[in-house]
């Protein structure tokens, strides 16, 4: 994942607001190019996929992060 993915450890999000937030940024940042878009949201999907299969518990903030990645790149136009 790219830096600019990865986010603050500090960073907690807790509202839609929040995640609209994050994903506007996110959208807006030259940094990020649509492969790295593309790539996290799959290896997010694949590892909630395997906790899943497990049947381990899914961390909220990759359900976070999901949201986030997935609103930031329909802000750059592109569908989930």
């Amino acid at each position: 994942m790219s830096h600019a993915l990865s986010g603050n450890g500090a960073l907690r999000m807790s509202s839609k607001t929040d995640i609209e937030t994050e994903a506007r940024r996110l959208a807006g940042d030259s940094r990020v190019t649509d492969y790295d878009f593309w790539r996290s949201l799959k290896n997010l999907n694949n590892e909630i996929f395997a906790l899943s299969a497990r049947k381990a518990p899914i961390p909220l903030e990759m359900i976070r992060w999901r949201a986030i990645i997935k609103q930031a790149r329909l802000k750059r136009g592109w569908s989930v």
